[in-house]
């Protein structure tokens, strides 16, 4: 199995249980509250350590309060040797999820934001030829990241979130060898706002050396590589918390190239993955283990 590198965000996640979402100035009763961590890095070096049962390595900051953030990921089987720890908070989580289990969140980086060219270079300095970069769009200097890991020849895997306006225009996107992203994602990257399956065609042809994974929420998701097409359903099942499916998704389809499963497996065992996540509250303790998923699929055929 090649080595897993992600350079990504761990944040606290400060969860409120809502009727519904607020509004501009209306204030509101949260019905609970919760805290977990989370963070779309920490959530998806989980999923993958899950999956794949080693061989994941986790590259970013905490602030002096993020310990158990830190625990979160040794506990799951992450390698958090190239973590560092820096002064000030780290980043945090405001996270609104409604009675239907949709959410909405607010992100602040904290010590996400506060990578140095330094660091990075140190970190990739371990990692080379084949390996896996997983990165997301909630940490600085990820332009630098890209091309420096493409030096190596890493492969990278970009799960373009959140998408701004400086992503689109400005990240060496050609860099990429797999987008794992949503349809809202993948139109802003690729211009399109028809059909899932024009986006998917509209990102093909932007990104014609890419293998695009475009997930489409209850549709499930779409896959395009070359002259290769894919799609998968969604598994049916009761809906609590959505909040990391997408990283729970990422996390077990990346371990499964990292592998050498085909994509087709992979989309099966990342959609098993992130059925059994959204049937449990919390983003991190949500994500489920290989055997879980192994028994899950065994019993649904």
């Amino acid at each position: 199995m090649n080595q897993i590198l992600n350079f990504g965000s761990l944040n606290q996640d400060r969860t409120y249980h809502v009727k519904e979402f607020v509004q501009a100035g209306e204030t509101i009763l949260a019905q609970g509250y919760e805290e977990f961590c989370g963070g779309k890095g920490l959530n998806q070096s989980i999923a993958a350590a899950r999956a794949a049962g080693g061989a994941v390595y986790h590259g970013g900051a905490v602030g002096t309060d993020g310990a158990g953030l830190v625990e979160a990921l040794k506990g799951s089987g992450v390698d958090v040797r190239y973590l560092q720890t820096l002064e000030g908070p780290s980043g945090h989580a405001i996270i609104q999820i409604n009675e239907r289990g949709q959410n909405c969140i607010i992100v602040y980086g904290g010590t996400n934001v506060k990578l140095t060219r330094p660091y990075i270079d140190g970190v990739l300095d371990n990692f080379g030829a084949g390996d896996f970069l997983i990165l997301q769009n909630e940490i600085n200097e990820v332009p630098y990241i890209m091309e420096r890991a493409h030096r190596r020849g890493m492969r990278l895997v970009f799960n373009p979130s959140p998408i701004t306006k400086e992503l689109c225009e400005n990240y060496p996107l050609d860099l990429v060898e797999y987008f794992i992203l949503n349809e809202i994602e993948g139109a802003a990257l690729s211009g399109v706002t028809g059909s899932n399956q024009e986006v998917l065609e509209g990102l093909h042809k932007r990104f014609p050396d890419a293998a695009i994974v475009l997930t489409v929420g209850d549709q499930g998701v779409l896959y395009a590589r070359g002259e290769e097409r894919l799609s998968r359903g969604i598994y049916s099942v009761p809906v609590v918390d959505t909040t990391a499916a997408g990283d729970t998704f990422c996390g077990y389809f990346v371990a499964a190239l990292a592998q050498g499963l085909p994509a087709e497996e992979g989309l099966r065992r990342a959609s098993a993955a992130a059925a059994l996540a959204v049937s449990v509250m919390g983003a991190a303790p949500s994500i489920p283990n290989e055997s879980q998923v192994s028994a899950f699929l065994e019993e649904r055929g």
